[in-house]
Parts: structure tokens; sequence; C-alpha cells
């Protein structure tokens, strides 16, 4: 049965998760994919959003209070920015380099490791080279993550890359960051900061069970 829920992380701050539409056991990575909506400095974001049915209270949700922004954290998480920015007529960011067969239509504003986007969130550099930029969220005292980490069975982990020792290097300066919890879309998506630097000793995550 698909999968359809809300969590409330903190104040201004919720993820929902859905089920993948193209998912298939061998794409190597869970079914369940996780969204985040943020209220921050007077902007309410949506990142990595994937679009729920339309019948939905999520759907419910983000009318109540609709997006101002919406932002792709990575080149392969397009996912529904185009619905988000049709429905609420918000800004769209993201990065500058796409894969040809998942481009937006919508032209993002491009975001870069240090980019400051409305409502004071920033983006970060994950180490990995995949033109990734997870998110600060300084008001929620937060970390969101596209793939830099996922959550695997026995808790956070790097994903696996040939780039491991400058992911970890990349990592460890976000711990300078006073952040408390760590949001990622594939996997467990809540995690704490102790999590996090376990994760930085661990091997590099490579089969999902």
């Amino acid at each position: 049965m698909p999968v359809e829920e809300t969590l409330d992380v903190g104040p201004g701050l919720w993820i929902w998760r859905l089920s993948y539409p193209d998912w298939h056991p061998g794409a190597g990575w869970p079914e369940e994919v996780t969204s985040t909506c943020v209220e921050s400095g007077g902007e309410v974001a949506v990142l990595d959003p994937l679009a729920p049915p339309e019948a939905s209270e999520i759907w419910d949700r983000l009318d109540a209070r609709p997006p101002t922004l919406a932002v792709v954290l990575k080149p392969d998480h397009v996912r529904d920015v185009d619905l988000f920015v049709r429905r609420y007529g918000c800004r769209a960011f993201g990065p500058w380099l796409f894969w040809r067969s998942n481009i937006p239509e919508t032209e993002l504003e491009p975001i870069e490791p240090g980019s400051e986007l409305p409502g004071g969130l920033r983006a970060l550099d994950d180490g990995r080279g995949r033109n990734e930029t997870p998110l600060w969220l300084p008001e929620q005292r937060t970390l969101v993550f596209a793939d830099g980490l996922a959550g695997a069975s026995d808790g956070l982990r790097i994903w696996e890359t040939p780039h491991l020792e400058r992911a970890q290097a990349a990592l460890r300066e976000l711990l300078e960051l006073p952040f408390e919890r760590v949001i990622v879309s594939h996997g467990e998506p809540l995690h704490d900061r102790a999590a996090f630097e376990r994760a930085l000793e661990l091997p590099p995550w490579r089969n999902w069970d």
C-alpha cells in the first residue's frame, strides 16, 4: 500500500513521506521518500517536494500556509517542483546543472554552497562533488540533505561515494553549526546530532535491506 504520512518535527518545521511513483525494486533506495516544509524569516519553503495525490491532507496543510519558495537540493531530485511553482506561484531555486532526462520546466534560480536563500536558509557543501547543496535551517537548528546522508537500518550513514574522505571532511566542518537534528530524504528521515557524528566514523552505506 502506498505510504502517505506527515510528521511535525518542531516549530515551523514538518515533513511528509510518500511512495515514489517511479520506484522499482532495483532502484537502490527505499520506496518512500521525504519532503520538508519549513517556515523561516517570513518565508515558507518546500524542499525537494514530491506532490501528494490531489485529495490529500498534505495539500490542505500546504494550502493553509502556501509555500513562497521551492528548493531542489540535488540534480536528480527535481521531483514536482514545476507543479508547486504553478500551484503557488513561488520562487524556485536549485542546482546549476541537471540530468538531461530530468530537467525542470521552471527556470530555477541557481544556488551553490554558501548561497543564502530568502528566509535565511543557507546552502552547504556535502563534499561529494555531485552538485548537492544540503540546507542549514538556522531557526530550527536543522540540516536537510538530499542524498549526502541516508537513514540506514543501523542509523545515519554517508551514502556510498568514491570521494569518502572529502565528504567526511566537508561534513565534519558542519559540526561548527549548532544543529540539533538532521533530515534525510531516503530511509528513516529524522536523526539527532549524535547520529550525525557517528556517521562520520562509519563505512559508507552501500545496500538497502
